[in-house]
């Protein structure tokens, strides 16, 4: 950020006062721009005993594979956030029993919070998705999946399903965990 939003004016980046970490302050004006974490909302649709993933059609991880989700939009919850994404992406309609997995990303600054769902009619590609399938336990493509927060999602669900409970699991990605995730490229 370089420009006051509000003003118009330049910004510098240091600790207000009263604060204990770095923030952009406008001198001309006297504002504060807070940035916080970008929510991640979206869907783990069942089907039976089938996973409906997503092939990726944009950037980042184009061609690969991933759960329904995107970022939280102003003025709405985080369920209808991740029923509009799973619509957005699969043009599948859900119905959403709870929120499953929480994971924080302190490195990008964002949480996902994933929803466990039954798959309630048809699905088909939406303009973010090249293509999208429904995958039993030992189809996934494992080696095709777009995030580490998807795999981790789907390594809980099929663990809790074995076991026939699905609690809440609250975890985080560490730059370290993403950079094994990707190797160094």
């Amino acid at each position: 950020m370089n420009f006051c939003s509000h003003c118009g004016q330049p910004v510098r980046f240091a600790i207000p006062a009263g604060d204990d970490r770095p923030r952009y302050l406008c001198d001309a004006c006297g504002s504060v721009h807070y940035q916080n974490p970008r929510i991640v909302a979206g869907t783990l649709p069942v089907s039976g005993s089938r996973v409906l993933l997503c092939r990726r059609a944009i950037a980042p991880r184009k061609g690969y594979w991933t759960l329904p989700a995107g970022f939280m939009e102003n003025a709405e919850t985080t369920v209808e956030a991740a029923a509009r994404e799973t619509r957005e992406e699969a043009c599948a309609e859900v119905s959403i029993h709870g929120l499953y997995t929480l994971i924080n990303l302190p490195h990008i600054n964002q949480v996902y919070m994933i929803f466990r769902a039954d798959l309630t009619g048809s699905f088909s590609a939406g303009p973010e998705s090249l293509e999208v399938a429904l995958f039993e336990e030992h189809e996934i493509p494992w080696d095709e999946l777009a995030f580490p927060t998807i795999e981790r999602t789907l390594r809980h669900f099929y663990a809790d399903r074995d076991a026939a409970a699905f609690p809440l699991h609250i975890s985080d990605i560490t730059a370290e965990d993403r950079e094994r995730y990707f190797g160094s490229a």
